[in-house]
């Protein structure tokens, strides 16, 4: 009711006039239902379902185990997952279509520097060994690619990731060219161009090994543990307000966890996961060993404050400063306010 129509009736009640008192019934009654309408949407909103996005990584993709076993609804849990491409996930998410979305740490840093505030409740993985430098023979080794040209795309974590690359070698970044390109397009630029080598991530890094004969990886994420962490970025709004539903998710996901690496049930988690992106299980299960799947004890080391990469915040100072030195974002970012423990620390 508008206040113009409250204004109305009190006037009418305070000069007497005739059938003030209908008046007044129908303005209590039209209160009493505006308010209930109020009500049912109150109701009705913290009834929604959690939306987490989710994308093509295998660290993410693990989620469809829980899916499609029912255990969010044993665990009486209402989620819903919806599955993007990646960039357009983190476009829903800052947008307020998710509550949460799975991305990696230096991109949980760089939606907050645009606006999109998060925090990193659970991290599911670090990328062990999908991420890697491609080189074409004769070179064998990140020495021998001095002087040369490599293809990357610029301000993306395979950039960070060759940069990492360059400096365990012992080299600078202007010991090499590099050129920017599509990491969706590495392969064909590793194959019919002059540069080198290439920095991409799985499964263009398989097809770039693929296409060019001789082809082989000479750094990867494997070699530096942490580098890549990917985690869940939740809404600190959304944390707040849904923490008993969280802490379902997190006890969710370590189940998910204790599935995939238990070699008994392994077979049918990849069968599963597989089945998400369309691949055989044959095909997907080395992009699964390249992905470090954390467990619960493994993740509350990796929140334990320190200055490596073995502790997430160390990873993400690391991400921090690469996104300002090349612009992806401008001002440096508090990374404590990013990290958020709490979920895994809660769990035994």
């Amino acid at each position: 009711m508008k206040m113009t129509s409250l204004y109305y009736v009190r006037a009418e009640f305070e000069n007497g006039l005739p059938g003030v008192r209908r008046r007044l019934g129908r303005a209590a009654a039209a209160l009493a239902l505006a308010t209930g309408l109020l009500a049912a949407l109150a109701q009705g909103a913290s009834a929604a379902p959690l939306r987490v996005g989710y994308s093509d990584w295998p660290g993410w993709v693990a989620w469809q185990v829980a899916i499609d076993k029912g255990w969010f609804k044993e665990a009486g849990l209402d989620v819903q997952f919806d599955w993007f491409d990646y960039a357009a996930s983190m476009d829903a998410f800052a947008a307020d279509k998710l509550d949460a979305v799975l991305v990696t740490n230096g991109d949980a840093l760089t939606m907050g520097a645009n606006g999109a505030k998060n925090v990193m409740a659970l991290i599911t993985d670090y990328s062990n060994g999908n991420d890697m430098v491609v080189a074409k023979p004769p070179a064998r080794r990140m020495q021998d690619l001095k002087g040369k040209k490599i293809g990357v795309e610029f301000g993306v974590v395979d950039h960070l990731l060759l940069l990492d690359a360059l400096q365990r070698a012992g080299m600078k970044e202007s010991d090499v060219t590099l050129v920017n390109a599509k990491t969706n397009e590495t392969p064909q630029v590793l194959a019919s161009s002059d540069v080198a080598a290439i920095a991409a991530w799985q499964p263009n890094a398989g097809e770039a090994l693929r296409q060019v004969p001789g082809a082989r990886p000479v750094f990867t994420s494997a070699d530096e543990p942490g580098l890549i962490y990917d985690v869940l970025a939740v809404n600190p709004v959304s944390l707040a307000a849904h923490r008993a539903d969280y802490e379902k998710l997190a006890k969710v996901w370590y189940r998910v966890v204790h599935y995939i690496e238990d070699p008994a049930t392994q077979g049918d988690a990849v069968k599963i996961m597989s089945a998400r992106v369309g691949l055989t299980p044959q095909q997907y299960l080395p992009l699964l060993k390249g992905t470090k799947l954390l467990t619960l004890p493994e993740a509350q080391e990796a929140y334990a404050k320190g200055d490596g990469f073995r502790s997430i915040y160390g990873s993400s100072r690391a991400a921090d400063t690469f996104n300002v030195k090349y612009q992806v974002y401008k001002t440096s970012q508090d990374v404590n306010a990013y990290v958020d423990p709490s979920l895994t620390s809660a769990l035994k």
